[in-house]
């Protein structure tokens, strides 16, 4: 992987980790693109992935120590229920990590045509929350909680994007727009961590250097700083939108990449 592979691809990482786009879907593209598979594609997705959750974590750092000083109070507070309702939200995902994570990986070796209907579901999702109208709740509860997991466990397919997913479903909830960009974004920061730790250890079984070869240590630092930076400015940048409720664009992109991604193979 050459370094300006790494810095379109981190670019790619970083933004659309927070849109509602799908960052597995167009990573799945870019490195099709740029002929990329195996080990180099893995070490490089741990890397950009680790970098965005690092980007969470600057941007909502206040919300985040507000969360830990609440929980070691050892009171039932507010803190201690949003945390205990991103544990719950974690339940659906972490099922799937543990015993479909090997079915997962081969969905995503499977091409391009997953990534397009996955890409026009999450349209579909997109428009669904934008016209619908349920009457807004102030608090997410513990059952919406474990819907909006169950939304980001099946947002492992590739092209099925997360944040769109669990917002979407959250706003067809009725949740308010103001809580659920924050909740959708701290609740993803354990399972990625997770996945991570998971991919270091396959990493560390085939040995450092089958790992990093085709890689180098400049295109691995490139893609995780563009990543980060990036990832800071969208996930500022989605908590407004959210606000604003204009995610009927990303829903009109969707359709349109999920449509080319589709189309395109059978043409040229």
């Amino acid at each position: 992987m050459e370094w300006f592979e790494a810095l379109i691809l981190g670019i790619i990482q970083g933004f659309t980790e927070y849109l509602p786009v799908s960052s597995s879907g167009h990573l799945a593209i870019g490195a099709n693109l740029f002929g990329l598979s195996g080990e180099e594609n893995l070490t490089f997705t741990v890397a950009v992935h680790v970098a965005t959750v690092l980007s969470t974590i600057v941007i909502l750092w206040k919300e985040i120590v507000w969360l830990f000083t609440d929980l070691f109070k050892f009171k039932w507070n507010e803190g201690t229920k949003y945390i205990v309702n991103i544990i719950i939200s974690m339940i659906p995902v972490g099922i799937v990590g543990l015993f479909f994570k090997d079915k997962v990986e081969a969905i995503f070796g499977s091409g391009l045509l997953v990534v397009g209907i996955c890409l026009l579901v999450t349209a579909s999702l997109l428009a669904f929350s934008y016209w619908a109208k349920p009457r807004q709740r102030e608090t997410i509860s513990p059952l919406h909680a474990f819907i909006i997991g169950i939304a980001q466990a099946l947002a492992v397919l590739p092209g099925l994007s997360r944040s769109g997913s669990t917002i979407a479903t959250g706003l067809l909830l009725g949740n308010k727009k103001e809580r659920l960009a924050q909740f959708s974004f701290l609740m993803v920061i354990p399972p990625i961590l997770g996945e991570a730790l998971l991919d270091v250890k396959d990493m560390a079984e085939m040995g450092v250097s089958q790992a990093m070869a085709g890689i180098s240590t400049l295109s691995l630092a490139v893609g995780f700083l563009a990543a980060f930076v990036c990832g800071c400015l969208a996930c500022q940048w989605m908590i407004n939108i959210v606000k604003r409720g204009k995610l009927i664009w990303f829903a009109l992109y969707c359709a349109v990449v999920g449509t080319l991604t589709i189309v395109l193979p059978y043409v040229l």
